[in-house]
């Protein structure tokens, strides 16, 4: 039975896929836009489905609602840098460093989430919630995904 770790890790592991490939890309070619497209369904689908099944739950032990926070406000950060991607043309030098930018954040967000996030997590969630938060997760971000 898979927990919500192991369910997280899942994306993350897409997710710095997807961004490694995205800055190894460049000027305005079909596969720059089909892996940004990508990424930021991705990114949309997990974001929204990890606050909801994650950080929500977390945010009921006192120990772990300055932790929730941060993730959520790095997620808003992460929004913020695909939208200003999306307001540029892909072929300008501009969108690379931006880019490069978000990987970075990406990177440093999922780094963080698995070093340190799932660490207090483990020490807050009982060994049904983790399983229990895993399923939930599933069906919110297959939800997601649809619709994005």
């Amino acid at each position: 039975m898979m927990n919500i770790f192991e369910a997280l890790r899942i994306s993350h592991t897409l997710q710095r896929a997807l961004a490694d490939q995205l800055v190894a890309t460049s000027g305005d070619s079909p596969e720059r836009q089909r892996l940004f497209r990508d990424l930021r369904r991705e990114l949309a689908a997990h974001e929204t489905a990890e606050e909801r099944c994650f950080y929500v739950p977390l945010m009921e032990h006192d120990a772990a609602v300055d932790t929730s926070r941060h993730g959520i406000a790095e997620h808003h950060e992460m929004d913020e840098m695909v939208e200003e991607l999306m307001d540029l043309e892909m072929s300008s030098p501009t969108w690379l460093v931006k880019a490069r930018a978000l990987h970075h954040k990406l990177h440093h967000h999922l780094d963080e989430e698995e070093q340190k996030f799932f660490q207090l997590a483990g020490k807050v969630l009982s060994a049904a919630q983790k399983t229990a938060l895993a399923k939930e997760y599933e069906a919110e971000f297959t939800t997601q995904r649809v619709q994005a």
